[in-house]
C-alpha cells in the first residue's frame, strides 16, 4: 500500500546533481516521516524501479510499501514464490536491501543497539529447524539460554507453551514427534522469551482446525497489551481475518495492505481468497490483452480508487505476463529489467540517532549468554551421539595402525630364480643346495643363496637351464632370475688372490648373472640392495672364516654411524611426520564442515543468527567444543605411534604435541571455511577430497620436495602442511628444537593458515546470507 493513504507523505525523488545539503533539506522537510516510522513496529518503504529492489536469486520485490502498525497482527498473505520469505529474511536482518529502507522497531536491522537480529524478535521459519536428538525441555533451556532467560523463568514458559499448543511431555525426543508436533515445538520456541515482534513463517501448516484456532486466540491475547507485534504467513487466506492489517504479495509486488474487512468491502468479495483473486486479475489486466473475467472484475471494482502502483492498468506497463499463481514470464525484451535498468541514484537519507552506547560495547564482540548456549548445546550433541564420537575418536587410530603395519616394512617372500650350474640334476630336483661352513671354497653358490634365502627372507626355486629361469621371471612367477657358471667357486677364488692379475675368462665366470623384473620400483629397488648388501656379508664371512682381513672384500668406503637418522633408514620413518599431520588435519576438516553444515541446512544457523548469535560466537563455540574431539584424537594418534609402534622420536614429545594441535585447528578452520562456502555436504566432500591429493602429493609426504617440477616447489612451499612436515621430521629424526629455523618456520606457517582461514570464515558467516 502506499504511505501518502497511511498519512505518511511520501519523500520525493531528488535529481541526482543535488549535493549533500540540498538532499538533507529536503529529508528534513517533511518531519512527521521519522515520527511515524518509530510508531510503527515494521516500515518498508521505497523499494521500487527508481532506487533499485529487493530480490534473491529467484524473486525480485518491486514497488514494495509495507508498514507493520505496533501490537498488532500483521498478515502477510501471497502464494508460494512469491517473496514472503524473503521479505522476512529483510526484516530480521538476514538479507539487505539493495536500496530503500527498512525499519524494525524503531531502528535499522543491524544497527548498534538495535537488538535486531537479537532477543526482540521471535522468529519462526518454515523449516523445522530444531535438533532431533534435544527433548523438548532441552530445546527450551537452549533458545531461553539464548535470550539470556533465567533457569526458572525458562521451565515455567516451557510447561505454558507444551499446555497451550497440546504437545506430549517435555522429555519426548524432537525426532520421534510427528511433523505437525515438531512445527508446534518450533512455534514455541518461538513465543518463549515473549518477544516484541513475532515472525511466524507459516506456522499452521499440518496443524488441525481447533489447533489452529487455539494459537490463532493466543496471537489476538499476547497482541491486547500493545507491547507484542505478530507478522505471520499462511496459505490459509482465510485464517487471517482475526488480523488486524493484511497484506497481498504476489509476484514481489503488495497489492494490497488494508484491514480484511475493509478490504472484502472494497471488492465486493465474501472472502479474502476472492479479495486476492480479483487483486491478480486486475494486476494481470494492465499486463495483457483484458479477458472478458477481468472486464467483469473491473466492472465490480471502482478502479479509479485504487493507488497501488501494483494495480497499474495502464497498458504502457511493462509488458509480462504473470501467470494466476506463478512467476513472471517475459513477453518482450523491451521490458525493462528493473535490476540491472539505469536508473537516477537515490539521495542518501541522513544517518539516524542510533542508541548510545560506552565505547567499551565496541569490544562485546561475545555474549556470555550466548557461548554459554552454544557450547552446552554443542557438547550435548555429542553426549546424543556417543557411537558417531567414538567413532570420530577411533578413527584415526585405526588409520595409524592401519599405516604402521602396512607401510614402510620391507617385502618378505620374494621369488628368486635360481640356474646354479654347480648344483647337480638331483640336488635340483630336490630342491637341496649344500652349504659347508668354514674356511670351505667349494660350493660358494649355495653359501650365497643361504645367506639371501636366511637374512633377507627371499624364496630361492631352483630350475634346470637359464631359459627356464628368465621364463619363471617373464611369467611372473619370479621377481628375478640369478645364473651362476659351473665352475663359480674357483674362479671367485681365483679372482680374489690374482686381483688384477686374473685373466678374462675367470672374471667373467667369477660373476653371477643377474635379470630382474623392474616393473615395481619398490620391490626391484630393494631387491638390488639385497643382492650387492648381502654379498659383501658373503664375501666379508668367508674373509673371516679363512683369518683374511674382511675389508679386503669390501667397496674401500667406511660407512660410519649417521649424524642424524639409522643407518637403514625406512620408509616408515620417513613418511610418518605427514601421514599423522595428514590424518589430523583432514579428519578435522570432515569433522568441523560436517557439524556446520548440518546446523545450517536443517536451518538451526539461520535461526541463531537471527536469534542475535554472531558469526564470531558460532565460531567460537565450534573451535572449543571440536578442540576437544581433536585433542583426544591427537593423544591416541600420537601414543600409537610412539608408544605400541615405536615411530622414531629424537626431539621434544611436548613440541610434537604443540605442532599437531596446531595442525589440527588449521584443518578444522579450513573446515569453517568450506561449510560456509558452499551449500551441501556433497559439494562439501567434493570440495574436501579435491584438496587432499594436492596437499598430499605437494608437501613431500610421498616424495621429497627437492625431486619436484620447480614451479611445483613455489606451490608446495606456500601449502599448509609443507612447512609443519619438514618441521614435524626436523623434530622426530634430528631432535631438533624450536630455535631451529626449520622447526619454528612450521609452526609460523601453520599458525598463519589458521589466522588466514579464521578470517575467511568470520567473513563468510558475515556478508553470505541465506
Amino acid at each position: 500500500m502506499d504511505a501518502e493513504s497511511e498519512g505518511v507523505p511520501p519523500i520525493e525523488p531528488a535529481a541526482p546533481q543535488m549535493d549533500l545539503a540540498a538532499r538533507r533539506r529536503l529529508f528534513m522537510s517533511q518531519p512527521s516521516t521519522l515520527a511515524t516510522r518509530k510508531q510503527q513496529a515494521v516500515c518498508v518503504r521505497r523499494a521500487h524501479k527508481m532506487y533499485g529492489t529487493v530480490k534473491n536469486p529467484n524473486i525480485v520485490l518491486d514497488g514494495l510499501n509495507m508498514t507493520v502498525p505496533k501490537g498488532s497482527i500483521y498478515g502477510l498473505l501471497g502464494a508460494s514464490g512469491c517473496g514472503k520469505t524473503t521479505l522476512l529474511s529483510c526484516i530480521v536482518g538476514r538479507r539487505r536491501l539493495n536500496s530503500g529502507e527498512i525499519w524494525v522497531l524503531g531502528g535499522r536491522p543491524g544497527s548498534r543497539g538495535s537488538g535486531v537480529p537479537g532477543p526482540r524478535i521471535g522468529y519462526m521459519p518454515q523449516e523445522v529447524a530444531l535438533y532431533g536428538e534435544f527433548n523438548m525441555r532441552e530445546t527450551m533451556r537452549y533458545f531461553g539460554l539464548i535470550a539470556g532467560m533465567a533457569s526458572g523463568d525458562i521451565e515455567d514458559r516451557t510447561e505454558f507453551l507444551l499446555k497451550l499448543l497440546n504437545l506430549p511431555n517435555a522429555s519426548r525426543f524432537v525426532k520421534n514427534l510427528s511433523g505437525g508436533q515438531q512445527r508446534r515445538v518450533s512455534l514455541a520456541a518461538a513465543l518463549l522469551q515473549e518477544p516484541e515482534l513475532l515472525i511466524l513463517d507459516e506456522p499452521t501448516v499440518g496443524v488441525d482446525p481447533v489447533l489452529r484456532q487455539s494459537i490463532w486466540d493466543h496471537l489476538v491475547d499476547i497482541t491486547q497489551n500493545g507491547n507484542t507485534t505478530v507478522i505471520i504467513t499462511t496459505h490459509y487466506i482465510d485464517e487471517c481475518a482475526q488480523a488486524q492489517v493484511i497484506g497481498l504479495l504476489r509476484g514481489g509486488k503488495m497489492l494490497a495492505e488494508e484491514s480484511p474487512v475493509f478490504l472484502r468491502e472494497k471488492y465486493n468479495a465474501d472472502s479474502l481468497e476472492a479479495v486476492f483473486l480479483k487483486l491478480s486479475v486486475l494486476q494481470n489486466a494492465g499486463k495483457r490483452r483484458r479477458s472478458s473475467i477481468a472486464q467483469e472484475i473491473i466492472e465490480q471494482v471502482d478502479v479509479p480508487a485504487i493507488s497501488n502502483p501494483a494495480l497499474d492498468l495502464s497498458d504502457e506497463a511493462n509488458p509480462e505476463i504473470s501467470g494466476e499463481f506463478g512467476d513472471n514470464i517475459s513477453m518482450s525484451s523491451h521490458g525493462r529489467d528493473p535490476i540491472t535498468a539505469s536508473a537516477a541514484p537515490a539521495p542518501p537519507l541522513p544517518p539516524e540517532d542510533e542508541t548510545p552506547t560506552s565505547w567499551t560495547y565496541n569490544f562485546n564482540v561475545m555474549s556470555i549468554n550466548h557461548l554459554h548456549a552454544l557450547i552446552w548445546k554443542n557438547f550435548l550433541w555429542m553426549m546424543r551421539n556417543v557411537g558417531v564420537m567414538l567413532f570420530i575418536v577411533g578413527l584415526p587410530v585405526v588409520q595409524i595402525v592401519l599405516y604402521c603395519y602396512a607401510i614402510g616394512h620391507d617385502p618378505t617372500g620374494l621369488k628368486i630364480a635360481v640356474s646354479n650350474h654347480e648344483m647337480d640334476e638331483n640336488m635340483i630336483t630336490y630342491q637341496y643346495c649344500p652349504v659347508r661352513p668354514g674356511c670351505n671354497q667349494t660350493m660358494l653358490s649355495c653359501r650365497y643363496l643361504d645367506m639371501l634365502r636366511v637374512n633377507k627372507s627371499v624364496v630361492v626355486k631352483f630350475l634346470k637351464s637359464d631359459e627356464d629361469a628368465f621364463r619363471e621371471v617373464s611369467l611372473g612367477k619370479a621377481w628375478g632370475a640369478l645364473v651362476f657358471p659351473s665352475n663359480y667357486s674357483d674362479s671367485l677364488v681365483e679372482r680374489t688372490e690374482s686381483g688384477r692379475f686374473s685373466d678374462d675368462a675367470t672374471l667373467e665366470t667369477a660373476e653371477v648373472s643377474v635379470r630382474l623384473d623392474m616393473s615395481n620400483q619398490q620391490i626391484s629397488t630393494l631387491l638390488y640392495r639385497d643382492l650387492q648388501y648381502t654379498f659383501f656379508d658373503f664375501v666379508a664371512a668367508i674373509l673371516d672364516d679363512c683369518d683374511v682381513n674382511s675389508k679386503l672384500g669390501r667397496v674401500p668406503l667406511d660407512w660410519q654411524e649417521p649424524i642424524y637418522g639409522d643407518r637403514n633408514p625406512n620408509f616408515t620413518d620417513f613418511a610418518a611426520p605427514g601421514v599423522i599431520l595428514t590424518i589430523i588435519f583432514f579428519l578435522s576438516v570432515a569433522i568441523t564442515s560436517g557439524a556446520m553444515l548440518i546446523e545450517r541446512n536443517e536451518g538451526m544457523l539461520e535461526r541463531c543468527l537471527v536469534a542475535g548469535i554472531t558469526g564470531a560466537e558460532i565460531l567460537f563455540s565450534q573451535v572449543l567444543t571440536q578442540f576437544t574431539v581433536m585433542l583426544s584424537q591427537t593423544i591416541f594418534v600420537l601414543l600409537f605411534s610412539f608408544y605400541f609402534f615405536e615411530v622414531t622420536l629424537r626431539g621434544d614429545i611436548w613440541l610434537v604435541l604443540f605442532l599437531c594441535v596446531l595442525n589440527g585447528l588449521c584443518g578444522m578452520s579450513f573446515g569453517f571455511v568450506i561449510a560456509c562456502a558452499v551449500d551441501t555436504e556433497r559439494t562439501a566432500t567434493y570440495v574436501a577430497m579435491g584438496s587432499f591429493l594436492p596437499i598430499v602429493m605437494l608437501c613431500g609426504i610421498i616424495w621429497p620436495i627437492e625431486g619436484m617440477y620447480p614451479l611445483l616447489k613455489i606451490v608446495a612451499f606456500f601449502l599448509p602442511l609443507t612447512k609443519p612436515t619438514e618441521s614435524l621430521r626436523s623434530i622426530l629424526q634430528r631432535g631438533w628444537g624450536i630455535n631451529n629455523p626449520v622447526v619454528y618456520n612450521g609452526f609460523i606457517m601453520i599458525s598463519t593458515w589458521v589466522l588466514v582461514f579464521l578470517i575467511l570464515t568470520i567473513l563468510l558467516l558475515k556478508f553470505k546470507k541465506g
